[in-house]
């Protein structure tokens, strides 16, 4: 796929651990925000809108992983990009590049499932065909 979303993000006291870096499941809530981003960027429309256009509960993610490259610290001013690498019927995969000027600080890999109700058990939920008017968007 080739849309591509950049989002700045400052590290904030609260993202560090007691060493002053970046407690590593702060990276994990920086990237789900940047899904978020990345579709309402692409979709030209935020969550709560694709959910009641689409008629799903959501995206949620059902594979997650990181790889840290070097540590941000308080006040560092970072650029999240990230992009769809692969649709596939029901779920994509997301990888995210978290830069420290031109310097690679961490990468993050999530697979997500468009998950609407179980019509024959409500309680649950399941995978459904992604639109195609979705994928289209990030092939623009």
């Amino acid at each position: 796929m080739s849309f591509v979303n950049r989002r700045a993000v400052t590290i904030e006291w609260g993202d560090c651990d007691a060493a002053g870096i970046v407690f590593y499941p702060r990276y994990f809530a920086m990237f789900d925000w940047s899904t978020a981003s990345l579709l309402a960027a692409a979709l030209g429309m935020g969550k709560a809108a694709m959910i009641a256009k689409y008629g799903i509960v959501g995206i949620p993610m059902v594979d997650t992983r990181a790889k840290f490259h070097v540590p941000s610290t308080f006040g560092d001013e970072v650029i999240i990009e990230s992009r769809i690498e692969r649709f596939g019927r029901a779920s994509f995969e997301v990888h995210h590049r978290l830069m420290k000027g031109e310097v690679l600080g961490a990468e993050g890999w999530e697979k997500r499932v468009w998950a609407g109700r179980d019509p024959d058990n409500p309680g649950r939920i399941k995978g459904y065909a992604i639109p195609d008017e979705v994928i289209a968007a990030f092939q623009a």
